[in-house]
């Protein structure tokens, strides 16, 4: 089973497509890349896969993401603001 989510285009012969579905008998969330262009149509390896048993820990992770950590950045430089963090919020390591 494949059910097409959405897409964004990317640039002029990429776009991220997202869609549920059932690879290798375990369903989940697939995230990639759909290249079109004289050389190759077709899924790229970029992307990433979210099992339906992490998917509610996922939805969380996108959901905690507010309107204010996306707002554009002023010139070049990154204005950072501290971050509140949720009860079940994991603390992610820098790399």
């Amino acid at each position: 089973m494949e059910k097409d989510i959405g897409k964004i285009r990317k640039n002029d012969t990429s776009e991220i497509i997202v869609r549920v579905d059932d690879f290798g008998g375990r369903k989940g969330l697939t995230i990639r890349e759909f290249v079109t262009s004289e050389r190759y149509t077709g899924f790229t390896k970029a992307g990433v896969r979210i099992l339906s048993s992490d998917f509610e820990k996922f939805k969380e992770m996108i959901n905690s993401v507010t309107e204010e950590d996306m707002a554009e950045v002023e010139g070049s430089e990154v204005k950072e603001k501290p971050k509140k963090k949720s009860a079940n919020q994991e603390e992610l390591p820098d790399y």
